[in-house]
């Protein structure tokens, strides 16, 4: 546990801002993948497949995570077969667990062209997660088995702490709304803890979350019906999200509330996918994908030469 020293909390937002740069480099690129010269149409693939909108949150939950729990070999991180794929991809990448399972991945500037040129390319890494990724263990974006699979790793192992990060569309499914009934049969001390984290970004596809229509106490209120104490964590704001895991709750249940396609150009159901769709050919829409990788600043935070965040 690292705290909410100034340090710590600015190698968070440092970790996000990589992330999330290398998710939309993954989407967009095949070429200048530092953006060492003005972008051209040559350097956008010919297709661009992949979804966007989640990706932000996945990467502030991601970092914030890791940074509570450090490299702790009893803590496990959840996330469900969906096609906020980039932002896994990306944080695999960073942690060289990537690396691990492809010697090509590894975690420089060769690297970051490898992972990006490659992603949803023929013979590269699909859209989604896949048997090949890291800790994969189901494929493709049938999401709601993130939570099940979650208490089945606690089964047992009361050693284990597993933070599991569920959609608010994921959590409409039959399979994910039930999983929460788990709860009450798995809370003995012979089983771990298990720390569900709602992200709260408020769409599916294209229409709100039945979740986003509900008041907070109307959340707070379906939350405790399952036996967990809600706990808000309002924004992408590391300090925030820091406080809210050192608060001393028994059964804590995360509600972490972001805008769909939060960093990047648009917003709720435009951002979904591929939020800028014609770069290619469109140069004003160029100047924006360009406008938006840059906004990240990745030379600050990157050391390409070291392979490490800065």
């Amino acid at each position: 546990m690292s705290g909410l020293g100034i340090e710590n909390l600015e190698r968070i937002k440092h970790r996000i801002r990589a992330a999330d740069y290398l998710a939309v480099a993954q989407l967009y690129l095949k070429d200048n993948f530092l953006l060492e010269r003005p972008l051209t149409p040559e350097d956008i693939k010919p297709r661009l497949l992949g979804h966007w909108g989640t990706c932000h949150g996945i990467n502030v939950a991601y970092a914030n995570l890791k940074s509570y729990f450090g490299d702790d070999p009893n803590f496990s991180f959840v996330l469900g077969p969906g096609h906020g794929f980039p932002a896994l991809q990306a944080n695999l990448f960073l942690d060289g667990d990537l690396g691990k399972v492809d010697s090509k991945a590894t975690v420089d500037e060769a690297g970051i062209a490898y992972i990006c040129k490659h992603f949803s390319w023929p013979d590269g890494f699909p859209s989604h997660a896949s048997p090949y990724t890291p800790g994969i263990i189901t494929e493709g974006g049938e999401l709601g088995y993130a939570l099940a699979n979650a208490y089945g790793m606690a089964l047992g192992h009361a050693e284990k702490t597993i933070a599991v990060l569920i959609g608010d569309g994921e959590l409409e499914t039959a399979t994910a709304i039930d999983s929460l009934n788990l709860h009450n049969l798995l809370s003995g001390t012979k089983n771990g803890r298990l720390l569900p984290i709602l992200h709260l970004n408020g769409y599916k596809i294209s229409a709100p979350s039945i979740c986003a229509r509900k008041s907070e106490r109307e959340m707070n209120e379906l939350i405790r019906g399952f036996g967990f104490v809600p706990v808000w964590i309002d924004g992408d704001e590391p300090e925030v999200f820091q406080t809210a895991l050192m608060k001393d709750v028994e059964s804590p249940f995360y509600i972490l509330k972001t805008e769909k396609g939060a960093s990047g150009p648009n917003r709720h159901q435009e951002a979904h996918q591929i939020p800028l769709k014609n770069p290619k050919t469109n140069p004003e829409e160029l100047k924006q994908l360009e406008e938006w990788l840059r906004s990240y600043n990745f030379a600050e935070v990157f050391g390409t030469e070291k392979g490490e965040l800065k």
